[in-house]
């Protein structure tokens, strides 16, 4: 079974909690790594490229942290998982030589999988996903107690 990587895995439990959990505030990695148990140090490269990427806004300041640069209805997970790929691919040295059944076998039949799976994946949007949390009864987490005076 193909399966997709971690950080990818990371990212869309990161878009979706921010999707969940950011009203009125931005949500703050550190919210995000204590609910999803995603560690820190994947975390804030993943949220850069996806800052950069148009899907997330960062906000500055003391009460700062990420949100949705969009309506959730308007991110699909293709968008998140094409980001994650980028990202992954620049980290990961080129395939240099291949066998013939490799070029005109193998290699063909993976781009028709993942051609046909972005398809879907552009069908499935971050709404669809917090439909989900809810139907599933996951309780929206409580923010972090402030005791600030």
């Amino acid at each position: 079974m193909l399966r997709l990587s971690k950080k990818m895995m990371l990212a869309l439990e990161a878009v979706v909690d921010i999707a969940v959990n950011a009203r009125p505030d931005p949500v703050q990695s550190k919210e995000i790594t204590d609910r999803q148990g995603i560690p820190q140090r994947y975390l804030e490269q993943i949220m850069q490229a996806l800052v950069h990427a148009g899907i997330l806004k960062g906000v500055r300041g003391p009460r700062g942290g990420y949100r949705l640069a969009k309506e959730r209805r308007r991110i699909t997970v293709a968008e998140v998982v094409h980001v994650v790929a980028e990202l992954e691919a620049s980290s990961e040295p080129p395939l240099t030589q291949t066998s013939p059944i490799g070029e005109k076998v193998v290699k063909p039949m993976i781009e028709r999988f993942h051609h046909e799976l972005m398809e879907r994946l552009s069908t499935v949007t971050i709404e669809d996903l917090c439909n989900e949390v809810q139907a599933a009864a996951i309780p929206a987490t409580a923010k972090s107690m402030d005791f600030t005076i």
